[in-house]
């Protein structure tokens, strides 16, 4: 076919191209027996025929949802085609096919148009080697698609505390959403105009609803999202739904526990907010810690785990054999075991001016969040280690510049040497070391930044509209009241951590040593960042919480 005759109806493209007539005619089949009722399957002979699609598509305003093109044509290879069409659909996703022998062109793909997936043919059979890969790229997709005609309208200033916090739950939470800033958007001073006095930011949803500057719960009442448990009892109750605690959650739910989760925020945790985690084992070009959390909450959630959030755990308490959870409207629900995930907050910036613009343009995590905010905007990174590096490159194919504020004198003390290695192949990254801020200022936000090199001595202020902090973190435990023991920094202790001159705390009542994740309260357990001594990494996280469902079996068959 030709890019003259696409269908007007306005669903996502796939777009398969070979040059191949067999080939072209047995991937276009396939595509069409499972996608066709949600997708648009388009195919093209050639790259220039695939071109010319793509400018119709442009043209009429269709999106392109997935790309599937053979590396070896006449006119153009494939990683050719790709590089000019992910410049014109960046979002859509890329798989290659190629033979046998090509599979090196597929790994230089990865790196330089970010290939999501190359399949060597044939991939018969499509159910085992085809369709799961591409409903796989096609969620991810989906999960960050923002079709103009759908999704929820935030209205409010640029820079603005309260609007972050509604941005950063909709995002977070995965939910669709189109902010409209009331200072230069006529559709948003339209909105306004119909509700006058309304306290900043309005909330516009699909119905028509609007609400006025809510909070976390009245937004999670709208969106649908649960915050009552289904029963008053559980075999686990998982609190903090970080790497830890979802993969707690998929194990224990997997084998047979009552399982529910709890979150303060929304799932994923301190690594939900991380851009591009491209260290984790078995996505080669990388995930987000968005799309990560996306996963593992539908995972969990098909093996029967059930997920309540933005939900507060304020307190714990023995009612032996069961563990008693307190929440902040004061019910309470019952546990035969608690896993203990909650993981940690950055810490606040100690510096005159930090609390004053405390999301008025002083940010902590969030990089997500405010990536549109700062188109061709000169951003400031505090921090040295990964989630510093990983915001630097994210916020890079936004801002006009980047600068990081770094305390130690390299990067490599406190970085992967592979984010290293990107910070210093992105031109419009600046690293400052042995720097750190001394004031921020500002009138209605921020405006300025005022900095120390240590190494000269020098003080320095200059503009910033936007600074985003990783500088360390603390645990999330002040909510325990000493019910567990934690270390002078207020870590979880658990095993042998527990074991003074060889022995027990003497509130430990079993004959028995705590197991290798448990607290100082029986059944009570800890994994991930929380916990002291842990590897402060998203993978050993997953494995801890994978750990600690074997250990809860293992208690659950003692008592």
């Amino acid at each position: 076919m030709n890019g003259t005759d696409l269908d007007p109806a306005r669903k996502p493209v796939i777009l398969a191209v070979d040059d191949d007539p067999q080939v072209l005619r047995a991937v276009r089949r396939d595509l069409r027996s499972v996608y066709a009722d949600r997708y648009r399957v388009l195919g093209a002979s050639s790259a220039a025929e695939a071109l010319t699609v793509l400018d119709t598509l442009d043209e009429r305003g269709h999106d392109p949802a997935l790309f599937l093109v053979d590396q070896r044509m006449p006119d153009m290879t494939g990683v050719e085609f790709l590089t000019e069409a992910v410049s014109r659909f960046p979002d859509a996703r890329r798989v290659l096919l190629t033979a046998y022998a090509e599979t090196d062109a597929a790994i230089t793909a990865i790196n330089k148009v970010r290939l999501d997936y190359y399949l060597m043919k044939p991939w018969d059979p499509p159910a085992e080697r085809l369709f799961p890969v591409l409903d796989d790229l096609l969620s991810d997709w989906l999960a960050a698609y923002r079709p103009t005609y759908q999704g929820v309208r935030v209205i409010g200033h640029l820079v603005s505390a309260r609007t972050h916090e509604v941005r950063d739950f909709l995002t977070r939470n995965g939910k669709p959403f189109r902010f409209l800033n009331v200072e230069t958007d006529p559709d948003a001073q339209r909105l306004l105009a119909q509700h006058p006095g309304a306290e900043l930011p309005l909330v516009v949803f699909p119905d028509g609803a609007v609400t006025a500057a809510p909070d976390g719960t009245e937004l999670a009442g709208r969106l649908g999202l649960s915050t009552t448990a289904s029963r008053p009892h559980y075999d686990t109750v998982i609190i903090g739904a970080g790497p830890a605690g979802l993969a707690a959650g998929v194990y224990a739910a997997s084998e047979g526990l009552s399982t529910l989760l709890l979150d303060a925020n929304s799932p994923g945790g301190q690594a939900g907010t991380s851009s591009l985690i491209e260290n984790y084992l078995g996505f080669p070009a990388g995930l987000s810690g968005g799309d990560l959390a996306r996963r593992a909450v539908s995972q969990a959630g098909r093996f029967g785990a059930e997920l309540l959030y933005p939900v507060d755990v304020v307190g714990l308490r023995r009612a032996d054999p069961a563990r008693i959870l307190t929440l902040a409207d004061g019910s309470e629900i019952s546990a035969g075991t608690v896993l203990l995930t909650m993981g940690v907050s950055y810490n606040r910036l100690d510096v005159p001016g930090a609390e004053r613009f405390e999301g008025e343009g002083l940010y902590y995590g969030a990089a997500t969040t405010e990536s549109s905010s700062c188109i061709s905007h000169h951003v400031h990174i505090i921090g040295g280690a990964n989630s510093a590096g990983q915001a630097a490159v994210h916020f890079a194919k936004y801002a006009a510049k980047v600068t990081m504020l770094v305390r130690g004198d390299s990067l490599e003390a406190g970085m992967s040497q592979y984010l290293v290695d990107e910070i210093h192949r992105t031109p419009n990254i600046e690293v400052r070391l042995s720097t750190r801020v001394l004031a921020l200022g500002g009138d209605q936000h921020l405006e300025r930044i005022t900095l120390m090199n240590d190494a000269t001595g020098a003080e320095t202020t200059e503009e910033a509209k936007f600074v985003f902090t990783f500088i360390g973190a603390r645990p999330r435990t002040g909510w325990l009241g000493g019910l567990v023991d934690c270390d002078d920094h207020g870590f979880v202790l658990t095993g042998s951590d527990l074991l003074r001159s060889g022995k027990p705390p003497a509130s430990w009542a079993p004959e028995r040593a705590p197991y290798l994740l448990e607290s100082s309260v029986p059944g009570v357990f800890a994994a991930g960042d929380v916990r002291a001594h842990s590897i402060k990494r998203v993978a050993s996280g997953v494995g801890e919480g994978a750990m600690a469902v074997a250990l809860i079996h293992r208690y659950r068959a003692a008592v």
